[in-house]
């Protein structure tokens, strides 16, 4: 499929009501059209791994476009300033953390965005530094406990962040490190008791929100 064969594809699938729905759970109505993600890993799947392709998906503006941008992306040509751009251009919380969970994630220079963009005050370049926390947490089997526990001092920081896309990513890292072993479980645990001291609505939240997956966890 080339390009306009998709954006054809994508119009042609594009359903009103499930945009209605993607609203409703605060995905951004600019340039979306209503398609599924099923839809899209189909499509996806047909058309391969193709970074020019994707990047000129990326560029339509289109919200399914930038999907299947993320998905096709080649991860071996993905460059620092192209993730720096993407991360600009984020408007949604699923692109967010699609882009984290598929692309940005596996690239060598992951560590060094995390910490770029959380200290960015832009609510979605903010919440993909601590998204890229959190599917860190789950995909990069190599990564040394100790790895995680540099994150902490982030988390405490801007768990007072009370923009919701942001202390909802905040809270998603947290529990994540806390998941993935017995070892940072029992510190995750421990510093989510210290942030549920902080004097900030965010903080108590992200804190309770954690403990209570936590400390249920057999």
């Amino acid at each position: 499929m080339d390009y306009m064969e998709i954006i054809r594809e994508l119009k042609k699938s594009a359903d009103a009501k499930n945009k209605a729905g993607m609203v409703r759970f605060g995905i951004s109505p600019k340039g979306t059209l209503g398609v599924s993600v099923p839809i899209l890993r189909k499509m996806a799947k047909k058309i391969g791994k193709n970074q020019e392709l994707s990047l000129k998906l990326w560029e339509s503006g289109i919200h399914e476009a930038r999907l299947l941008a993320v998905f096709i992306g080649e991860l071996d040509k993905v460059t620092e300033g192209q993730m720096d751009k993407w991360v600009k251009d984020i408007d949604s919380w699923d692109i967010c953390d699609q882009a984290c969970g598929n692309l940005f994630d596996k690239t060598p220079f992951v560590i060094k965005k995390i910490k770029e963009y959380i200290r960015c005050e832009e609510e979605f370049v903010r919440r993909t530094g601590f998204a890229l926390m959190a599917t860190l947490s789950v995909h990069d089997k190599k990564m040394r406990n100790r790895d995680f526990e540099k994150f902490f001092p982030l988390i405490k920081k801007y768990s007072i962040d009370e923009r919701n896309f942001v202390k909802k990513a905040v809270n998603w890292a947290l529990r994540q490190i806390g998941k993935r072993n017995l070892v940072l479980r029992r510190k995750a645990i421990k510093l989510s008791k210290e942030i549920q001291k902080i004097n900030s609505k965010s903080a108590r939240w992200i804190a309770n929100n954690a403990l209570r997956e936590l400390t249920s966890l057999k």
